[in-house]
């Protein structure tokens, strides 16, 4: 029989139904050379072919033909698959620059003849015939077409000159046709995530332009097998609670800053909805979808357990959401992440597999630039000081500090993903049984009422997840952190200490070295003043301001809120929530909120501005705008604009203020807005005029200024 003949007789629909998984020796060991590496260190993960050099091997690295060997020694036999990244396209990543490549806009002769023709060869001998081999075709570089070119807000000079030069398509094209030739080949396209592509003027464009690459250059529909979602990115698999067609107070959940109208919340879903339409546009009934799970579980002691409050829609989406990103469009070595879900074949109904193509701890791209002669340059979206651009929507890049370059090894990326796994590693896996090791170092100060503990931190096989700590045998409390504050003590009293550290699969440590500490005698002064009492935020009735606020912090500890109207004391609270009632309609005040302790240290104020509805019966529309800075780096901030329609719904409004210093906006979101001097005028956008009675909606600009940054008085006006 024929290679071809017994190839055609054992294609499939799903390669990974039934098959085993090529585990990458290089990244595996690297894996298991970190701490609790091991865990992972056998699961299977993409071989990447991202330059010409790496068909043969790099610096005594493994090549494409070596890979391939140990595939067919571990499949013994058996059904196996081996994953493969084709990544060189010319002018490769026309909107970012951490991960541009070696070739130019115009080396399309150089991709065919060195690149993709040698991959082909080699993936075409008979020797690696029994293997399933998977590629995942040129991540990020079509979707680029339709968002990044061609007049979008978001257009870069480089992305236009491939739309215009059509060597993404061309190139693709080719190599679809040349790989897809092979008979035990089965190629998947990359489709971006939900947070590039998930709105409804780029979904259908894109697969649009995904079926001219796979029609161009000989290609046909036939050699796409399928799909893959979330490559080398961080988006959620599955948000658990909130859903697309969540409401808040009549606001949806698509209104959210988060969500910002995307049709979609999550990867799965997303996933799920690509295939559908792409098989609406011509694309063969039986393709599959792939999503790279590694690195987006998104666990640890940050993430939510249920949903987020029901006072606006920001608070329930933010609250609730798994995806911790500043936003969906930051995709560079973030903070926070963890492994997601383990691969798996056939996971849920659409999906062929979840994957690990981006192999954990292999880094997005540099911190910092550093020379190379790997054709990749310095994105300061890898800059965790950079505040962002229109891609992110102007948020902080939540990039890891110290990352080496686009794929080579970064432990601290490692043990982040290590630590922050969902599922858990011990669960879904191999059972984690080892407990971490004990904290050491435990040392106090101590005033007349408090006592303050530090301590080293404790090391774990997988990673320590906290810490509880004891006084006198009792547990007192629980801390992510090396450092816990115990307070309303006696004066001249002696205390005892301990503190365990605990794992994620609950195992405890022993308890550290006891620490006996004396609190001081009474009359000891402090001087320090709490924390700014944060993320201050007013609701309004035509008579009365709700405000609310994040809890400050203190040496000793925090007493008591003051809280100010104009200036003038009103009221004091030992919560984080405070009425103003008796107020008039449709009036701008001005609050600001100060912490205290029992010393009577005051913290600086926090301020925020807020205007009471219209009064009922009026016949007026009425809308009321409240003002946060969300970021302020000293040279320029962001701002968050809520807007609150009144008792009637509204049809449009205008939200207008006045600077008190030289702010000047630079750009804004979800509104258009005019800046004449000190005067600021923005009105809504065309999807976001009509608000529903006491519903919300909100816009957001960042801005530039020197000096003072005073919150500003706003006015809102709408028409019903």
């Amino acid at each position: 029989m024929s290679t071809t003949a017994a190839h055609a007789a054992t294609r499939v629909d799903n390669p990974f139904v039934g098959a085993g998984v090529y585990v990458n020796p290089e990244w595996s060991a690297k894996a298991a050379a970190e701490p609790g590496g091991s865990a992972v260190s056998n699961q299977p993960t993409a071989v990447w072919m991202d330059r010409i050099a790496a068909i043969n091997g790099v610096n005594g690295g493994m090549g494409l033909r070596d890979h391939l060997n140990a595939a067919v020694q571990q499949a013994a036999g058996k059904p196996y698959v081996f994953q493969v990244v084709i990544y060189d396209l010319p002018g490769r990543d026309c909107a970012a620059l951490a991960s541009n490549g070696e070739l130019g806009p115009t080396d399309l002769p150089r991709y065919k003849s060195e690149f993709i023709d040698p991959i082909a060869a080699i993936l075409a001998d008979p020797a690696y015939a029994n293997l399933r081999i998977v590629t995942t075709v040129e991540i990020d570089s079509l979707p680029n077409l339709v968002t990044n070119a061609g007049g979008t807000a978001t257009a870069t000079a480089n992305c236009d000159v491939m739309k215009a030069n059509g060597n993404y398509i061309n190139g693709v094209g080719y190599a679809l046709a040349k790989l897809g030739a092979i008979p035990n080949v089965y190629n998947y396209v990359d489709a971006g995530h939900h947070g590039w592509l998930g709105w409804d003027s780029n979904l259908q464009p894109a697969i649009d332009t995904i079926k001219q690459a796979a029609t161009a250059s000989g290609s046909t529909v036939n050699n796409v097998q399928g799909f893959i979602v979330n490559t080398a990115n961080y988006s959620a698999l599955h948000e658990t609670n909130f859903t697309v067609g969540d409401s808040v107070n009549g606001t949806s959940v698509r209104q959210s800053k988060w969500v910002d109208w995307n049709q979609y919340v999550d990867e799965a879903s997303y996933a799920k909805a690509w295939r559908t339409k792409a098989i609406a546009s011509g694309f063969n009934s039986n393709i599959g979808m792939l999503i790279d799970t590694s690195r987006n579980g998104w666990g640890g002691a940050n993430r939510p357990t249920g949903p987020g409050p029901k006072t606006s829609v920001d608070a329930y989406v933010d609250g609730g959401r798994i995806d911790r990103r500043f936003q969906t469009g930051n995709w560079c070595n973030q903070s926070g992440a963890g492994l997601g879900e383990r691969p798996k074949a056939a996971p849920e109904d659409g999906i062929a597999a979840y994957v690990w193509v981006k192999p954990p701890g292999e880094s997005d791209g540099a911190s910092q630039a550093i020379a190379n002669d790997e054709g990749k340059g310095f994105d300061r979206m890898c800059d965790p000081t950079y505040t962002g651009n229109p891609r992110n929507n102007n948020n902080m890049s939540g990039a890891l500090p110290n990352a080496p370059l686009a794929g080579a090894w970064f432990s601290a990326q490692f043990q982040e993903l290590l630590k922050n796994a969902y599922p858990a590693l011990g669960t879904g896996g191999t059972t984690d049984t080892t407990a971490p090791t004990a904290p050491t170092g435990l040392a106090a100060t101590a005033t007349s009422s408090s006592v303050a503990l530090t301590w080293t931190a404790s090391t774990d096989n997988v990673g320590v997840t906290g810490y509880d700590v004891y006084r006198g045998g009792t547990l007192i409390g629980s801390t992510n952190s090396t450092s816990f504050s115990d307070t309303g003590l006696t004066a001249s009293t002696a205390y005892s200490y301990t503190v365990k550290a605990k794992d994620a699969a609950g195992n405890v440590s022993a308890a550290s070295a006891a620490l006996s500490v004396t609190t001081s005698a009474g009359g000891t002064t402090d001087t320090t003043p709490p924390s700014t009492p944060t993320n201050l935020a007013a609701t309004t009735t035509s008579s009365s301001a709700s405000l609310t606020w994040g809890a400050s912090t203190d040496n000793v500890g925090v007493t008591g809120y003051n809280v100010y109207r104009g200036g003038t004391l009103i009221g004091s609270t030992t919560s984080t929530s405070y009425t103003d009632s008796g107020l008039s309609a449709a009036t701008a005040y001005s609050y600001t909120v100060k912490a205290k302790d029992a010393a009577g240290n005051l913290s600086a104020a926090a301020a925020v501005t807020a205007t009471t509805q219209a009064g009922s019966g009026t016949g007026s529309a009425g809308c009321t705008a409240t003002y946060k800075v969300s970021s302020d780096w000293g040279a320029g901030f962001n701002a968050d604009v809520t807007v609150t329609a009144g008792n009637t719904a509204i049809k449009s409004w205008k939200v207008t203020w006045t600077y008190a210093g030289n702010q000047q906006v630079t750009n804004l979101w979800n509104g258009t807005v005019s800046q004449s001097g000190q005067s600021v005028t923005v009105n809504n956008a065309g999807y976001n005029g009509a608000v529903a009675a006491n519903g919300t909606t909100s816009f957001g600009f960042g801005a530039s200024y020197s000096g003072s940054n005073a919150v500003p008085t706003l006015t809102c006006t709408a028409t019903s």
